[in-house]
């Protein structure tokens, strides 16, 4: 269920995604938060330069894995602008973290690249569910989805 501190928090990744977006990158974003409820990190994707491990999901699980203990990993949220991808989830499933909430899935995504005539990705389009054991994931939020898939198109129109 998709509270209001959820709401919150992923109306900043969608911010983040923005940034990412204005820098020149791929409009993704995302946000560590404590049990306690406090931010730890925050980035967006950086895979403009061509390194597309980049991801700040990823970025989030290595920060994690550097500064957290694994109970306090279990406790915290990640929320993102995008459900993970393959290689995030796996990075957030080998660190440990815990609940996942995102704005818009893999597979609203997917269709939106399709429908904009984007080369599909050379990674398999997965659900975090079916790359990790027993996440606690929540999502899509279909508000800020709409506002994900904006993004998208400003981005592919400008590659045009």
């Amino acid at each position: 269920m998709i509270t209001e501190t959820d709401l919150k928090h992923l109306h900043r990744c969608v911010e983040l995604a923005e940034t990412a977006l204005e820098k020149g990158d791929e409009p993704f974003g995302s946000v560590l938060v404590s049990a306690d409820g406090e931010v730890l990190f925050e980035d967006h994707n950086h895979v403009a330069g061509g390194d597309h491990t980049q991801h700040p999901e990823f970025a989030i699980a290595r920060w994690a894995a550097n500064n957290l203990s694994p109970e306090e990993r279990s406790k915290a949220t990640v929320y993102t602008s995008g459900e993970h991808c393959p290689m995030c989830a796996a990075a957030h499933g080998w660190v440990g973290l815990g609940r996942i909430v995102y704005a818009s899935s893999s597979e609203q995504l997917a269709g939106w690249l399709s429908e904009l005539e984007v080369t599909p990705s050379p990674v398999r389009n997965l659900a975090i569910e079916d790359v990790i054991k027993a996440p606690v994931v929540d999502g899509p939020v279909p508000e800020l989805a709409e506002q994900v898939r904006l993004l998208h198109r400003q981005l592919h129109a400008r590659r045009r």
